[in-house]
């Protein structure tokens, strides 16, 4: 059965590509037209502003497009949303926004001091991994999308905690958390650790475990949080396998294996970027790491 059942406004969220939309006119404002209000501003670069429209692509795509609609029917599809959205959309956001937009958001001391916590290495770990396994477990997944504020809450929560996550790898402010070199590897690499027990147990339970994906009565209570009021009840349909041949089972096995899949891809390109970087500034400060070594030594054989 074809999507197209559920009509325009369900499978292309018009009001959401009018907030898109507006983001970007914003974007345009504050760095172009505005930017003068700003203290210290500089250009915004070509890099960043191609961040930004990609970011804003992606959240489309995957909170606007018919992709939104399918990650309803099929939870491979609802952990490719998440995948992209977290793992992509979340860092590409926050190299696209200009740093001295950035330094007038921080400027707020209540949001520095969060921003100044939840950044920290370890607890942005936490918080992320708590969060995407708290999202994903079947009594509370299925909750959540039988409420559409709630689901709009988790859903933003989540986003935030992968802003915390990817805040100390990309962010270029000097006042904020960040990580160089190995530290940096070391902590993408303990990420792809942390939420490998979530996806393992998606991918090895045996049994379908999400309601709202194997259940027609809970299904149909989940879609009518996304679909425009009366449309369901105007069409005959029982549950999400008359929009797919794959067994329930397997398109749950099939959501974990895609969520790992797409992290350890980026995850791959993201370690060869910052090993790239390091090495570069390695080489860059060879002399003078070399010239602080014999000066250590030198003092160190003057004391003996």
């Amino acid at each position: 059965m074809p999507l197209s059942i559920f009509g325009f406004r369900a499978l292309w969220s018009p009001y959401f590509l009018f907030f898109i939309l507006a983001g970007i006119v914003l974007y345009f404002l504050l760095t172009k037209k505005w930017r003068h209000r700003f203290e210290g501003t500089e250009q915004v670069t070509k890099r960043e502003v191609t961040y930004f429209l990609l970011s804003m692509l992606l959240l489309y795509v995957v909170k606007g497009s018919p992709m939104d609609l399918l990650g309803h029917i099929l939870f491979s599809v609802h952990m490719a949303q998440m995948a992209i959205l977290l793992l992509i959309v979340a860092p590409f956001f926050i190299i696209g926004i200009p740093d001295f937009i950035w330094k007038k958001v921080l400027s707020i001391a209540a949001i520095d001091r969060i921003v100044q916590l939840f950044t920290k290495p370890i607890i942005s770990l936490m918080v992320f991994t708590l969060m995407f396994s708290l999202y994903h477990y079947p009594l509370i997944l299925d909750y959540v999308k039988l409420s559409l504020v709630l689901h709009a809450v988790f859903t933003i929560t989540l986003f935030i905690a992968a802003l915390f996550l990817w805040w100390p790898i990309v962010n270029t402010l000097e006042s904020q958390p960040k990580l160089h070199g190995l530290k940096k590897i070391g902590y993408v690499i303990l990420s792809a650790i942390l939420i490998t027990p979530a996806c393992s147990l998606i991918i090895f339970v045996d049994v379908p475990v999400y309601e709202t994906y194997y259940s027609g009565e809970a299904w149909l209570k989940a879609m009518a949080l996304c679909v425009p009021p009366g449309t369901l009840s105007g069409l005959s349909i029982s549950g999400p396998e008359l929009f797919t041949n794959m067994p329930t089972l397997y398109d749950q096995q099939l959501g974990g294996i895609i969520m790992k899949v797409i992290q350890e891809l980026i995850y791959v390109v993201v370690i060869g970027k910052i090993f790239i970087q390091w090495y570069r500034d390695e080489q860059m400060n060879a002399d003078e790491i070399t010239k602080k070594a014999l000066l250590d030594r030198q003092n160190l054989e003057y004391h003996n």
